[in-house]
Parts: structure tokens; C-alpha cells; sequence
């Protein structure tokens, strides 16, 4: 894998369409020559210099600015050339050609950067941590505010500091254990005199705190899939319309309206919540044709997949047999151990529903808004947020699950410490894999085929 990152490469590193500015990227070793001979003279470092990009002919392409970064004072840590030009696409592919064609005489090995390669040059070239290079990602990717300013905190390195302090504690303490089990003739008692569970809790709990704000971090990356579900002609489209804001689902007296899922991303305290409107549910017998009862399978389907399912009820239709036993028949296929809320629409038709020990539920009304303030809250209870914003670095779900065995590593070593025999051998080895585990998520321990999973992910430019 590292091979490849011995030649230079290039990327157009702004996004595809027009725009005022777009940039053309190189990337390498020793781009002195190769700078000379594609702008006709030689670079201030870190200084920006207005001129002409030529073609073969010496014909101007356009007139923008260059940046020469010599390493390793740059993003990628190798010498690194911007050229800013208009943000046309093809006076950028002129310019990657132009790039290219100087390239066969001045460095042959030039070649197309793959997406995230300069980036992932960064990470090996110890610009950046592993979780600072996906927060790069993050931050581009981030789809509310509260995301994006979590994705800055952990680029700036606040997630990797934490994560370095705990591996840190941990070597402290495996240093006393295995000092301890090659000297065992001082017959010193170590876990009294080092405190040595006394560091492991303090370990357990710091760990404990950032395993919750990673948890944090990754609702505001990830977000929740709720799903609205529900008999034909409750509400589930004008819930959706009354959560987003807008008319995003049709809405008509017609049972069975919506054939097919209709989603849209809100957000409520920055927390991302995909929310789907799906088929109203009913016997296959009893759908109007072949294309309700496609869209009443993709409703199940959408159901064993969400997060949450927020269960609509018709408050102006309880008490009819027929509708009593269909919501009966969806109760009864529903998940086991489905985050479920019942909602009770309609509340503005006078009636209210009747409370069951138990049985989370809520009444509003998608027509009024009545009850749309609680449905958010309990929606971001379901989710499992509860920090501030300000305090959240960007997570992901590997984070979430490394700090989860270091967590469960920690557990194991509590338990050697505890036991009357103090078995040292195997407490030293629950801290050595979850200083490991730990080790995962700035990139200290990370195999091949998981960093070529995240850098693919980004785009070409980065």
C-alpha cells in the first residue's frame, strides 16, 4: 500500500461545476524542477504569486495565483503546488492536462491522486491523526451547524487529546505491572503501594466520559432514522410536512396516497433526524393493487432498519372494529425492542387518548402543531442526546466501538486486580489490548484495508 505514495500526484481539489475559484493540486517529493518548468520561474514559499498558466505553446490557459509549499511545511507534508484559477471545468482540466504533459519530461512518475490520497498523505507523513483526517471528511460532510463546529473541534485535535491522555494513564500503569511481574522477589505489595486500583478507576471513569461525548459526537454525524408508520390516512405525511416545514409529502382524504417512502433530513438541536413516511400499512387483501402492497413491503422494511418507529394512531377512528384490529395487527408485527412511540394524531378533533402503564406515548396534532415541541424533545430522548453542542467532538461508529473494549478491557483488568491471587499476567494484558484498542482510533494500530475503507470515502481533491 505505501508504494504508491512514493509519487507525486495531482487532483483538480475543488468540487465539479462552476464556480469563481477552482484549484489544481500537486503533491510530491522535490517539485522545485518541476514548478520551474510548468510556470516559467521559480516560487516564493508560502507566498502567493499572480500569473499566467501557459499551455504547451506559451499561450495563457488564464491568469490565476500559485502557492508552492516545500515540505514539510505543508498539508500533505510533502511539497505541495496549488494553482487558483477560475472555476471553470474546463479551464481546470486544461490545467490538469497542462500538469500531466510538463510532467513527462520534469516527473514521469505524476500521476491521478485517488480519492482521499492527499489527505491520507498527511496521516502517514504524521500531519494528522487518524481521527483528525476523518474529522477533514466530517467537516465537509457535516450537515448542521452543531456537526460542523464538532468536526472543527476534533481537526483541531480536541477528540485525539483526550484519546492520547487515556493511553497515556494506561502506559503509566502498565509500566508498574509488568516492572512488577519481572521483580517479583521484592515482594511488593503492588496494587497497595502503586494504587494501582485506584488508577484503573480513574481510567475506567475518564474513559467512560469520553466513550459518552463520542456517542454524542457520532448522533450529530450519523443522525437517527425515524420512521413513521402507521393504517392508511392517520397523518404520517402531514407529520412530515409539520416536522420539515414544508410540503414535502402529498397530502389528500384518499387512504393509501403515499405508495412509496418520502424522506427528509431535519435537524432539532443540531442532531440530524432522517425522518421517512412511508405506505400506509394494511392486509395484502386488503391493498387497492400490486403497487400499495410493494410499497406496504418497503414500509416493513424501512421499520426493521430505524432507530426509532413512531407509531401513528387516528384519535377520530379509535373505537371502529376494523381500525381498532388493524392497529392490533401492526402492534403485534412490529420489532421486538423497537424504540416506539404511539402517537396519537388528530388531537385538535376534542379527544384524547387513553393513557397504558408502559406504553410510551404522545398526542398532537400534525394540522395545529399542538404537541410538535414534546414530539422533538422525545425524539432527541429516543436518540440518547443530551450534551451541549459546544462541548461535542465529531465521532464515528468505530470510535464509538474501540472505546467500547477498551472500556470492556479495563472491566476484565479490574476483575485480575480483584481477585486474591492478584493475577498481574493476565491484568497487564486486559491494559496492553486496551491501550491497543485506544491505539485504533488516532491510527497508532490500524491494518491496511481499514485506512483504504476511510480515505476512499473522501473526495478526490482531499
Amino acid at each position: 500500500m505505501l508504494s504508491r505514495h512514493l509519487d507525486p500526484v495531482v487532483a483538480i481539489a475543488t468540487a465539479p461545476g462552476r464556480g469563481a475559484v477552482g484549484i489544481v493540486r500537486v503533491s510530491g517529493k522535490q517539485l522545485g524542477g518541476f514548478v520551474e518548468a510548468l510556470l516559467g520561474q521559480t516560487l516564493k514559499p508560502r507566498h502567493a504569486s499572480y500569473l499566467p498558466f501557459k499551455d504547451g505553446q506559451g499561450q495563457p490557459i488564464d491568469h490565476g495565483l500559485a502557492l508552492y509549499f516545500p515540505a514539510p511545511h505543508s498539508y500533505t507534508g510533502e511539497d505541495v503546488l496549488e494553482l487558483q484559477a477560475h472555476g471553470g471545468p474546463v479551464v481546470l482540466q486544461l490545467l490538469l492536462a497542462r500538469c500531466l504533459e510538463v510532467a513527462r519530461q520534469h516527473l514521469p512518475a505524476l500521476r491521478l491522486a485517488e480519492p482521499g490520497e492527499f489527505t491520507e498523505r498527511a496521516f502517514l507523513n504524521d500531519k494528522l491523526d487518524l481521527a483528525q483526517a476523518e474529522a477533514v471528511a466530517d467537516l465537509i460532510d457535516a450537515s448542521t451547524e452543531a456537526a460542523a463546529r464538532s468536526a472543527s473541534r476534533s481537526l483541531t485535535g480536541v477528540f485525539s487529546q483526550q484519546v492520547h491522555a487515556l493511553r497515556d494513564g494506561m502506559v503509566h500503569l502498565r509500566m508498574l505491572v509488568e516492572a512488577t511481574l519481572d521483580f517479583p522477589e521484592e515482594e511488593i505489595d503492588f496494587l497497595e503501594k502503586a494504587d494501582a486500583r485506584g488508577q484503573l478507576r480513574r481510567l475506567a471513569e475518564t474513559l467512560a466520559a469520553v466513550l459518552d461525548r463520542a456517542r454524542q459526537g457520532a448522533l450529530l454525524r450519523e443522525g437517527i432514522k425515524v420512521v413513521l408508520a402507521g393504517q392508511p390516512n392517520v397523518g404520517k405525511s402531514s407529520l412530515l410536512n409539520a416536522l420539515a416545514g414544508a410540503e414535502l409529502a402529498i397530502v389528500t382524504p384518499i387512504p393509501g396516497t403515499t405508495r412509496d417512502k418520502v424522506s427528509e433530513t431535519i435537524q432539532i438541536a443540531g442532531v440530524p433526524l432522517h425522518v421517512i413516511d412511508t405506505a400506509g400499512l394494511r392486509s395484502d387483501e386488503a391493498a387497492a393493487d400490486e403497487v400499495e402492497r410493494i410499497g406496504i413491503a418497503r414500509t416493513w422494511a424501512e421499520i426493521a432498519g430505524a432507530d426509532a418507529v413512531l407509531f401513528l394512531h387516528d384519535l377520530t377512528r379509535l373505537g371502529q372494529a376494523d381500525y381498532d384490529a388493524g392497529d392490533v395487527d401492526i402492534a403485534r408485527r412490529l420489532p421486538a425492542g423497537a424504540r416506539l412511540v404511539h402517537v396519537y394524531n388528530k388531537v385538535d378533533a376534542g379527544q384524547e387518548p387513553a393513557s397504558e402503564p408502559g406504553v410510551r406515548h404522545l398526542a398532537l396534532s400534525a394540522k395545529t402543531g399542538e404537541g410538535l415541541d414534546e414530539l422533538r424533545a422525545l425524539l432527541l430522548e429516543l436518540a440518547g442526546w443530551h450534551a451541549q453542542p459546544e462541548g461535542v467532538f465529531i465521532a464515528r461508529e468505530r470510535h464509538v466501538q474501540a472505546l467500547k473494549r477498551a472500556a470492556a478491557h479495563l472491566d476484565l483488568a479490574g476483575e485480575h486486580a480483584s481477585a486474591a491471587d492478584q493475577a498481574l499476567d493476565l491484568f497487564a494484558e486486559e491494559l496492553r489490548l486496551a491501550h491497543n484498542a485506544l491505539g485504533e482510533i488516532t491510527g497508532q494500530f490500524s491494518a491496511d484495508d481499514l485506512l483504504g475503507e476511510i480515505f476512499s470515502r473522501f473526495c478526490i481533491g482531499k
